[in-house]
């Protein structure tokens, strides 16, 4: 008998989930929850997109679930946001859910949802990234709201050993916390990496990419560790730098100033490419040397699951929330402190050296990443469902 079969012999529960845009990364982990029986699947997002933040497009017909986008208004404030939502009980009424999973705790939307399970005596679960070196984890104004909403939950799902880590330094049992690890479609870039022909002379003039080049995936935001990469990169021998280039892929506030920095270093060929979309992401992951996520904070990071897809070694900091399950220091990669360009770029030489090392690496990452997959997510979240409803 199947988890989702022994929760729910008669009437599948049904499940909602809250979280805030129609990221293109989620769209493939809710299909394979919404394709396993036993679990009637739907999805409220506060908004369809963040255009001031990411430049993402809309997949909707790759969506293979019900689900609905609220009434927002949306406004920035420097680095702060603000995401305020219409109808959200109306809503929560009409589906009428037999549990609710939140994806954060930063919205009143997902306050509001909190407050009508606890009046509805319906279960409530935090799916949170946070962890205990993500840079907002010190501010204690969030601190202190964040216990506050932990009581109200009445389990939490997190996607690997860092968040599950700081959840009990926040005093949350383990019993409470269940693992549904981050993943991306690994088909989707495995296979268009294994397809790109590197051979062919028409992709670098189209992107443009140097012959061989470090990979840097994200914003162009200082906290992403963004100047470190290129002063680590200046530090590499002349001959490599000669021979290495360095891609970066994105937009961001410190884009410009990087590519001013960036016009400074010879030799070396450095490339600022812009922001890339999703179907293109593949032809630039797998001619690359190795991704560098060199971040200060970030709670996971997609692009590492992306790049081991595609097949690619990766050099992380060890503040990112990925960095515990994914990557092995010498293994399929390198762990480094953040802010320390003089060990990044140590990493990078030994890889620019080593063909054999980098292949290695490589193959390694493409393997482990298989444990990291859109199906394993969805069974951590019907393990959560059970456990919960079980204990109801």
């Amino acid at each position: 008998m199947t988890p989702a079969a022994s929760i729910a012999p008669a009437v599948s529960p049904r499940l909602l989930i809250i979280t805030e845009i129609i990221a293109p990364y989620r769209i493939p982990v809710f299909n394979a929850l919404a394709q396993r029986p036993g679990i009637d699947l739907h999805v409220v997002f506060l908004s369809e997109n963040d255009p001031k933040l990411r430049q993402w497009p809309v997949y909707k017909n790759e969506i293979r679930f019900p689900y609905r986008v609220l009434p927002h208004w949306r406004q920035r404030f420097g680095k702060h946001k603000i995401l305020l939502n219409r109808t959200v009980h109306s809503t929560l009424n009409e589906i009428n859910p037999d549990l609710i999973i939140c994806g954060g705790y930063y919205y009143p939307a997902a306050w509001s949802a909190a407050y009508w399970a606890k009046r509805h005596s319906i279960p409530f679960l935090l799916w949170t990234e946070s962890t205990a070196m993500d840079r907002r984890a010190s501010y204690f104004p969030i601190e202190s709201l964040k216990k506050h909403f932990l009581n109200l939950c009445d389990a939490f799902i997190v996607p690997g050993k860092s968040s599950q880590d700081y959840l009990k330094q926040l005093g949350v049992s383990g019993q409470q916390i269940i693992t549904a690890h981050n993943a991306v479609d690994n088909n989707f870039f495995s296979a268009a990496a294994q397809a790109v022909d590197l051979s062919d002379t028409e992709i670098r003039p189209r992107l443009p990419l140097p012959a061989r080049y470090f990979l840097f995936v994200g914003r162009l935001v200082k906290e992403k560790g963004i100047f470190d990469l290129l002063e680590a990169y200046s530090q590499l021998n002349p001959e490599i730098r000669a021979s290495i280039g360095l891609v970066f892929v994105g937009d961001g506030s410190d884009a410009r100033e990087l590519q001013n920095k960036a016009a400074r270093i010879e030799p070396g060929e450095i490339r600022l490419s812009g922001f890339v979309h999703r179907e293109e992401l593949p032809k630039i992951y797998a001619p690359a040397e190795a991704l560098i996520f060199p971040t200060h904070t970030d709670p996971w990071g997609l692009v590492v699951n992306e790049a081991m897809a595609c097949g690619l070694p990766v050099i992380a900091t060890n503040v990112a929330g990925c960095a515990l399950d994914l990557i092995q220091d010498n293994w399929n990669g390198f762990v480094v402190a953040p802010g320390n360009p003089t060990h990044l770029s140590a990493a990078m030489e030994k890889l620019a050296a080593d063909e054999e090392l980098r292949g290695r690496m490589g193959n390694r990452s493409r393997e482990r990443i298989q444990n990291y997959s859109p199906e394993i997510w969805a069974q951590g979240v019907i393990d959560a469902v059970e456990a919960v409803l079980l204990r109801k």
